[in-house]
């Protein structure tokens, strides 16, 4: 297993994700398609939310395809295949890595870093771990964990900013005390940030909004030509 690690080493992973009313939510065979567009640019792995994106992508690329069930805690912060029956169907599904929240909040009675722990125990599957925090990255790589993404910064009750950028402080720490590999992630958003990231030390870039998301990234631009529009006057 250690073999699909190393092929994501050093690369841009590209998450392909939509949720909601996003027209590329409609059908799964659009993330597939994202995925395709991603392989062909350089990618060397993609992340997707999903059971039947997961299928689509699967199908479409021969790239090692990190898969994630997303939920919601009682608070409406978002949690990262948070139960053992999501594990098996991502798993079944043919999910390279799976991606685990590895915050301390609580499911099936453990807190993260115990669940990554036992999911290890039950299933022996590859687990990527996402964490708000360098305490949860270290827990995680005590419990088990193949690996730490930066994900959840920014996105749990502890953590929620309005910083617009990644994590820099964050992923340092980490890189410092984390033996296991460390993927850069959460709003990495411009290629010079995934090359910052790079240059200090990450075992690899992942990202999404800013390539499957249009309809965000357009919003970006708008905003923009806006804020423009109003200072020229």
């Amino acid at each position: 297993m250690n073999d699909i690690l190393e092929k994501l080493q050093y690369g841009m992973i590209v998450s392909c994700q939509s949720e909601e009313d996003d027209p590329f939510n409609a059908d799964p065979m659009y993330m597939g398609l994202f995925a395709k567009a991603a392989e062909m640019g350089g990618a060397v792995g993609i992340r997707t939310q999903g059971i039947e994106k997961l299928k689509a992508i699967k199908q479409a690329v021969h790239l090692p395809v990190i898969g994630l069930l997303k939920s919601q805690f009682p608070d409406g912060t978002v949690r990262i295949t948070g139960s053992f029956k999501e594990v098996e169907e991502l798993i079944v599904a043919g999910s390279d890595i799976v991606a685990i929240d590895g915050t301390f909040r609580v499911r099936e009675n453990l807190d993260g870093p115990s669940f990554i722990k036992a999911v290890k125990e039950k299933y022996g599957c590859l687990v990527l771990a996402d964490i708000a925090t360098f305490e949860e990255a270290k827990a995680c790589e005590e419990n088990g964990a193949d690996a730490i993404s930066t994900t959840l910064s920014g996105y749990t009750p502890d953590t929620l900013s309005s910083v617009e950028g990644p994590n820099f402080y964050l992923l340092e720490r980490i890189l410092k005390d984390i033996k296991i590999p460390v993927f850069a992630e959460g709003r990495f958003n411009v290629p010079a940030e995934a090359q910052k990231a790079m240059e200090m030390g990450s075992y690899g870039v992942i990202t999404g909004t800013a390539i499957t998301r249009p309809r965000v990234t357009t919003k970006w631009f708008v905003e923009a030509v806006n804020k423009g529009k109003q200072l020229k006057k």
